[in-house]
């Protein structure tokens, strides 16, 4: 038995790999932005990890809403970052942090050194969004938030509508199968894109 607010009708032209790749990244995504972000048409956005599962999420649904999205990853993941939607692309391991100003809200997905380094990034009164947990350095006079994302029947309808009509694209990396899903889940480097176990070859 589930509850209701944990579900959602996967559409018969949704397929069902796509379909599983979507509650957790799509709801953080949606949750991170909207309800917790509280994005705004015309604001900019920086996205710490915007080729992954989430970030890619986020810089589109971001894109949507009218914002400028700015995505960080490594230099591999330039072109995809930029194929999501975003209008920038810093590459953590070669360009400078610094560089980037004044930002209105940034969705981090990475934290670490990198989290710690970005409260500067932020304009006076922005907003820090963690997803990996407690944010450790906080915007001047902003906000900083770290969330667990929540299932939420209503987002999941939004977030597939999307897909169905093409606003959204799923980013999905690896496909084990349920034999191989121990060690897909305990990588030992990190993933691309979102795991989908097949539990049918």
């Amino acid at each position: 038995a589930r509850e209701a607010r944990n579900l959602a009708l996967l559409p018969g032209d949704v397929d069902s790999t796509v379909g599983a790749s979507l509650p957790t990244s799509g709801l953080t995504a949606w949750q991170g932005l909207f309800q917790h972000g509280r994005l705004q048409a015309g604001q900019s956005v920086l996205v710490h990890g915007a080729a992954g599962a989430v970030g890619s999420m986020v810089t589109q649904l971001a894109r949507e809403f009218g914002a400028y999205v700015i995505g960080t990853g490594r230099a591999a993941d330039r072109q995809a970052v930029l194929d999501f939607g975003a209008k920038e692309f810093f590459d953590l391991g070669n360009d400078a942090l610094e560089d980037i100003s004044g930002v209105d809200l940034l969705i981090d997905g990475i934290g670490g050194d990198i989290g710690k380094r970005s409260a500067d990034l932020i304009r006076t009164g922005g907003t820090l969004v963690s997803i990996v947990g407690p944010v450790e350095a906080r915007p001047v006079d902003g906000l900083a938030i770290d969330f667990v994302v929540e299932a939420d029947r209503a987002q999941l309808n939004e977030i597939v509508q999307r897909v169905r009509d093409g606003r959204l694209r799923t980013n999905i990396g690896n496909l084990p199968t349920l034999d191989e899903a121990i060690a897909a889940l305990n990588p030992t480097k990190r993933p691309k894109g979102k795991t989908v176990i097949r539990i049918r070859p």
